[in-house]
């Protein structure tokens, strides 16, 4: 999966390997419900994200990351633009645990997926004639600890 003008990804001299192979839109989608309309109020809007992902194993020690993005801009009641981005990514990831395994998936994968989708999304709201849209970071380490704990928890109270 590596472009042709690239090294073959190799293990490193402890066989540990981490490689992105492929960086890509997978989907993308822009509304604007309200239009013309919206262009004719006040502008006083309100942001609200949704963020996901999913993994999905190819096999031979290569994974799909896929980081979900949708932005819905607010006046009031009134959606001035919906913007969802699904940004993906293929990475080649080889000799790790289980537990380095999984922190790589939901923590480093998707933090180097993230400002393709803001990139993309910001993109897709100029284009439809808005002001910026800027993105704040985010700690995707502290969404899956709190993953974690919401799991362990989960499971402590199954088992009273």
């Amino acid at each position: 999966m590596a472009e042709s003008d690239e090294q073959p990804a190799r293990a490193g001299d402890n066989g540990v390997l981490l490689q992105p192979q492929k960086i890509y839109v997978k989907d993308v989608s822009f509304e604007s419900p309200n239009s013309p309309e919206i262009f004719q109020t006040q502008w006083d809007p309100s942001l609200g994200i949704d963020m996901g992902q999913q993994v999905t194993d190819l096999g031979e020690g290569l994974y799909e990351v896929v980081l979900s993005m949708t932005a819905t801009m607010k006046c009031g009641d009134t959606v001035a633009y919906l913007v969802e981005v699904r940004q993906a990514g293929i990475f080649a990831i080889k000799g790790m645990e289980r537990a380095q395994l999984l922190h790589i998936l939901n923590v480093f994968c998707p933090q180097m997926l993230y400002p393709y989708a803001c990139s993309a999304s910001t993109e897709l709201v100029a284009r439809g004639g808005f002001p910026q849209l800027l993105f704040a970071p985010v700690s995707f380490e502290a969404i899956y600890h709190q993953r974690q704990m919401e799991t362990e928890s989960a499971k402590a109270e199954a088992r009273q």
